[in-house]
């Protein structure tokens, strides 16, 4: 897992997973130290898994309740797919994609 920062922005690049996790979490709370509005790019996240996806519900949880905003980008299929298993959808804001006619 590459991630890649860009101001409020994190984009992921790989496999998302357990290994991956911490990583991925720390880097959201510096962006938060930084930002009280933070986009996390999963547009070119191979894999993910559960434990993954639950660091991101976490870090939205933990941001609402200090008046910050988490919202994830570029949800692929996959991503989307075990979001929707793991019922943690409910959990996140992902951003709409504007479909072209």
């Amino acid at each position: 897992m590459e991630i890649y920062s860009n101001g409020s922005t994190l984009r992921l690049v790989g496999d998302f997973d357990v290994r991956s996790t911490g990583a991925v979490r720390d880097a959201i709370y510096d962006a938060f130290a930084e930002q009280d509005d933070v986009v996390v790019d999963l547009s070119e996240v191979r894999a993910v898994d559960v434990t993954a996806l639950r660091v991101l519900a976490v870090a939205t949880h933990h941001a609402a309740r200090r008046g910050d905003h988490l919202r994830l980008r570029g949800c692929g299929p996959s991503v989307r797919r075990m979001l929707h298993i793991s019922r943690l959808i409910r959990a996140v804001e992902v951003e709409r994609v504007a479909v072209s006619a």
